[in-house]
């Protein structure tokens, strides 16, 4: 009698241990639930540390510090509105234009008779001109204020990543030049490229129309309507790895800033991030997307022009191998040569602003820096010879 009643109890235990549960607790779990779900953040940072440190060794626990801090920005100074006005603003706060600062600097050193980098061939030499983007000195963590509207009714200034400006610089635009922007969006170089006043026609590519969007914002906020809607500009979301079949040898200067980890953004950002689970395939053919691009956008290129290559990663996978196997790429299936230019004079010129990896088998790296929280941004210039 005594054991019919204690299973009772028991019974009646259960059930009401089974009531008051909420009901997604009412159920044993499967192993693969129980599993700890890290954020894609903590996912990018744990990938970095064991692919870059044995790949920059002692300056892995620098560049992850930066990494790892907030971001510095430069202001590129919109030459579509009162630009000289903007320029006395930005330099009362300190800052400094370092593109016309460096130049300015390499004149002086052969001006005296100093000794300077010896000038390579003029077209590997030259930069894009009449960019203007203010940044302030090492060491100083000084945030520029939001942009304002100007009397011409477009913005006076865009804040970005001061070496994304490099790769624009890189490609050295000559008056009445065809571009293309492979890989537009968001924008910041597309605007950069307008600033020079020497393109011809630009095309501005991306294949996200989402993305696309975000571009047509920035043109529309910085670029007049007039140009916008002239035929200078022209936006499309096509797919970037049929450029090459679409226009081939068609474009004097092209820009792929090819998709990537975008490792800093992957650190801080859980939205659209690229480590997530989901996206683990995605992040694995990334290299091979790349190459794709590349060989399209060199393809586009007319020969004797010039491509400049360009992602936020520090992965060597993502740059210079990428760079090298395009060119073999090109060389084997198309019977087209393609030669890497030198910007070794790139490093010499702006070292006083951006910290540079000094190993990079081809092509240039910024590396982030606490005193000068740039990049990472690595861009490499290529001519087509034939």
């Amino acid at each position: 009698m005594a054991a019919l009643v204690l299973r009772s109890v028991r019974e009646l235990v259960k059930r009401v241990e089974f009531l008051t549960a909420p009901r997604r607790h009412r159920h044993k779990k499967k192993w693969a639930a129980t599993e700890p779900k890290f954020p894609a953040t903590r996912l990018a940072l744990q990938n970095f540390d064991m692919t870059y440190s044995v790949q920059f060794g002692d300056l892995w626990p620098s560049i992850r510090v930066s990494l790892l801090s907030e971001q510095k920005y430069g202001a590129l100074v919109n030459n579509f509105t009162a630009w000289d006005h903007v320029i006395a603003e930005l330099e009362h706060l300190g800052a400094r234009d370092f593109v016309n600062e460096a130049f300015s600097h390499w004149e002086l050193e052969h001006e005296s008779g100093q000794p300077a980098a010896p000038a390579p061939a003029p077209a590997s030499w030259a930069c894009s001109p009449n960019l203007r983007c203010f940044t302030f000195a090492k060491g100083d963590v000084s945030c520029f204020p939001r942009a304002r509207l100007g009397s011409l009714g477009v913005l006076d200034y865009y804040l970005m990543d001061a070496a994304s400006l490099l790769p624009v610089l890189a490609l050295g635009l000559q008056p009445g030049d065809t571009v293309l922007d492979l890989c537009a969006a968001p924008g910041g170089k597309t605007l950069a490229l307008l600033q020079t006043g020497c393109c011809c026609n630009l095309a501005a590519n991306d294949l996200s129309t989402s993305r696309t969007g975000r571009l047509q914002k920035v043109l529309h906020s910085y670029v007049p309507q007039d140009i916008r809607d002239g035929t200078r500009v022209r936006v499309t979301s096509w797919d970037g790895r049929k450029w090459g079949e679409l226009e081939g040898d068609t474009y004097d200067r092209v820009l792929v800033d090819a998709p990537c980890t975008t490792d800093r953004h992957s650190l801080h950002e859980e939205e659209n991030n690229i480590f997530q689970r989901s996206r683990k395939k995605e992040r694995q053919t990334l290299p091979l997307l790349q190459v794709q691009l590349l060989a399209a956008g060199l393809l586009a290129t007319k020969p004797g022009g010039y491509a400049v290559y360009s992602t936020c990663s520090l992965s060597h996978l993502q740059n210079e191998y990428v760079v090298q196997g395009t060119i073999e790429l090109l060389a084997n299936q198309y019977s087209i040569e393609v030669q890497v230019e030198d910007l070794t004079h790139f490093r010499k010129l702006f070292m006083g602003t951006f910290f540079f990896f000094p190993s990079c088998q081809v092509g240039e790296l910024v590396i982030p820096n606490l005193v000068a929280n740039f990049g990472p941004m690595y861009f490499c210039k290529l001519r087509r010879l034939t």
